[in-house]
């Protein structure tokens, strides 16, 4: 087995939400991938995860990534920049040249290192004019980091069962425990580890929703998730101000 530790650094996306567990933290991908490693690798096997929700790129590469080099894993997962493409500010030149040194700097560790192209979440959100350009130029800037520093991509945006909408959380932004799996199982491909089978099924879609439903789901889901939303912007906050990392020590999963 070539890894024996994994650290994982990100977003809610690697946090895992919205996969909760019962004590309502959450699985997610990562923890689903770091299962199938210490299975192959043994009760050595050191894993942490150092993502929080809300997370800004120049957050993450400040204070996770040094935490992560400080461990010398054997493989970092690296996911940023989702919040930052829905940000008003958001300098696309600036991240993806800072995107580079930081994948640079982590394969200059010896490490493997997964990125990820993302998924196409915004076909179901406002906004989407403004902000699939930005993705667009972020996951290009993926592949091209990717082949430029040998690291390993992860293409979700090239899956297009990531429209369904079962693959999602009802915040229409996280991924589903359906979602985490599936993300689990491009991941261990590409690390060519054998996953469960089941974690790239995916649930039929749902019939469509008649024109008024519909509509009227939208305004429940705009008051119960994109208001607050703009309003942690309008004040300056974030979701994940008062959360810390699930897993901020690299030790085994039994932990």
């Amino acid at each position: 087995m070539r890894w024996r530790s994994f650290v994982a650094v990100g977003d809610s996306f690697t946090e895992g939400m919205d996969d909760p567990y019962p004590d309502g933290t959450y699985r997610g991908w990562a923890d689903l991938v770091a299962t199938r490693l210490a299975a192959e690798a043994g009760p050595e096997f050191g894993y942490a995860n150092l993502a929080i929700r809300g997370r800004l790129f120049p957050n993450i590469v400040a204070e996770q990534v040094p935490a992560a080099l400080a461990m010398r894993p054997d493989l970092i997962s690296f996911a940023a920049g989702g919040n930052d493409v829905l940000r008003r500010g958001f300098d696309a030149g600036t991240l993806v040249a800072r995107f580079d040194q930081v994948i640079a700097e982590l394969r200059a560790s010896g490490a493997d290192v997964l990125i990820f192209r993302f998924a196409d979440v915004m076909a179901r959100l406002p906004g989407q004019r403004i902000v699939a350009p930005r993705v667009s130029i972020l996951n290009r800037a993926v592949g091209e980091t990717a082949e430029r520093h040998g690291a390993i991509m992860v293409d979700l945006f090239a899956d297009d069962e990531f429209h369904n909408p079962l693959l999602w959380g009802v915040d229409r932004l996280h991924l589903s425990e359906a979602g985490h799996r599936r993300v689990a199982g491009h991941v261990l491909t590409a690390l060519g580890v054998e996953s469960d089978p089941e974690w790239l099924l995916v649930p039929p879609r749902p019939a469509p929703t008649p024109w008024l439903a519909a509509r009227g789901a939208d305004l429940r889901w705009a008051g119960q998730h994109l208001a607050p939303w703009i309003r942690r912007r309008l004040t300056g906050q974030s979701s994940g101000d008062t959360i810390s990392a699930k897993r901020p020590r690299l030790g085994p999963l039994a932990e």
